[in-house]
């Protein structure tokens, strides 16, 4: 398995016989080298979005047309989504799991909002949600933008995850001090990454506060692109 951070909160994950592009927000992303999109793309086999806030959904029509991939996600904005955009789409929401191949895909509770742009202001897109991916005896934690919340410790009970990928640059999102308290209050993670930081002067900078919270579990803070092997 190979997790490769995109910069912000996506992510390209090569697991068992899928590559799924989570909140792949490519174009304007700062982090994100432009010229190397075709290779962050490449064999996309599914295109997950949390929530409908443009840092998360912004590439995901563009990319499913270019790659043929579906995209799923909230029901909602699924629905808007293929109606007005004719994409290809899975709609499905919280509690619901997608078997895509050998590797399954469980849509879970976050606590943030999810809206898209209106010419009028901010459109109601659906609920914000995590993912639970599971394949090569692996389950990955998506917390998609959240702040700490007791759900966690029923979606432990559940699911199991032995890595967390953890929103962590506050502001908006859990910070470092928040996200180390739900990794280790809720979860009995080996393995986390963050991300949805650094991206903008406002987030956090650095994850050594997060790493120096959790001993005895892993803290690899991601670049851009460089494959994560698990």
């Amino acid at each position: 398995m190979k997790i490769i951070w995109l910069g912000h909160s996506g992510f390209r994950i090569e697991i068992g016989d899928q590559v799924l592009l989570v909140d792949p927000w490519l174009t304007g992303n700062p982090m994100f080298p432009e010229a190397r999109r075709a290779e962050a793309v490449e064999g996309a086999t599914h295109i997950l979005v949390s929530h409908g806030h443009g840092d998360h959904s912004g590439d995901a029509l563009a990319i499913a047309e270019a790659t043929g991939a579906p995209i799923a996600g909230t029901y909602d904005l699924m629905a808007w989504w293929e109606r007005d955009k004719g994409a290809h789409v899975i709609g499905f929401n919280t509690g619901g799991t997608l078997q895509l191949g050998t590797v399954a895909v469980t849509m879970v509770n976050a606590c943030h909002s999810s809206s898209v742009d209106g010419p009028d202001g901010p459109v109601y897109a659906g609920h914000e949600s995590g993912f639970m991916i599971e394949g090569e005896g692996h389950t990955i934690y998506f917390s998609g933008d959240t702040d700490v919340m007791a759900d966690m410790g029923v979606l432990n009970d559940l699911h199991h995850p032995d890595i967390g990928i953890l929103c962590a640059g506050g502001h908006f999102t859990m910070d470092m001090k928040r996200a180390a308290y739900a990794a280790k209050t809720f979860f009995d993670f080996r393995t986390v990454i963050p991300c949805h930081y650094r991206t903008f002067p406002i987030l956090e900078q650095s994850a050594d506060a997060l790493a120096r919270a959790l001993p005895g579990v892993r803290v690899i803070e991601p670049q851009v692109l460089d494959a994560i092997a698990l």
